[in-house]
């Protein structure tokens, strides 16, 4: 039985394909440690056109996702199993960070609903929406990138999906929030610049500080409020 279980639903769902049939993703379905699901929201509209998207009450700009379409999708879905979660990619979410895909990837079943147009439907934040996530200060064209890179950082945290059973535990972020250090690999000398003894010495206490250190020192220079945060909490 699979680990996880991700409904991604989007108006424009042909936009996962490349992402999730490459790579981690698509290794971690063959494993059958996640099953990741696409829904089209136009399979869920009405009339010969169906239209998802209509134009906003009190007038103004752009299109506003219906609905109907969303409602149909994720009650269907809700009444075949139960879900964690419900999230819908929004810039007035929190910003997504480490520690949120950290919390997901332990959820057994989540739904990510990809904004697009304008936006959706108060009614369907107000009433099916459990958490909405940002992945920034940026606007983009629809919700279909940021619902990709949760599902990524999600992934990637479940036990066997990385070849390297520690590989996800030392990334940036997961060191106490810090980012992480410069790495090195063959040949030890290119072009005169040389990899640092330390990384050849063989020590491996005195790697693991000097890794430390180097992770302490890039993020005070590169993000000094993780620094700080991470001063707050030794």
């Amino acid at each position: 039985m699979p680990i996880i279980r991700i409904d991604l639903i989007s108006a424009v769902p042909d936009i996962f394909v490349s992402a999730l049939e490459t790579s981690i993703l698509k290794r971690a379905q063959e494993k059958s440690l996640v099953e990741i699901f696409t829904h089209n929201l136009h399979d869920y509209a009405k009339g010969k056109y169906k239209h998802i998207d209509d134009t906003p009450f009190g007038g103004g700009a752009g299109m506003i996702l219906q609905c109907e379409p969303i409602f149909d999708c994720i009650e269907q879905l809700k009444s075949e199993r139960d879900y964690d979660e419900i999230i819908y990619t929004s810039p007035d979410g929190p910003v997504f960070n480490q520690e949120m895909a950290n919390e997901l990837s332990l959820k057994q079943n989540i739904i990510i609903l990809a904004g697009h147009y304008k936006g959706i439907d108060q009614r369907v934040r107000d009433t099916l929406i459990t958490r909405e996530i940002s992945i920034g200060d940026v606007v983009l064209s629809g919700g279909e990138l940021p619902a990709l890179l949760m599902t990524d950082a999600i992934v990637r945290l479940i036990p066997g999906v990385l070849g390297d059973a520690e590989s996800a535990l030392t990334d940036a972020f997961m060191n106490d929030g810090l980012l992480d250090c410069p790495h090195y690999t063959k040949p030890a000398n290119f072009r005169d610049m040389e990899v640092p003894d330390v990384l050849r010495s063989g020590n491996h206490a005195l790697i693991n500080n000097w890794r430390l250190n180097q992770s302490k020192e890039k993020t005070k220079k590169l993000r000094p409020d993780l620094y700080q945060r991470y001063l707050d909490q030794q």
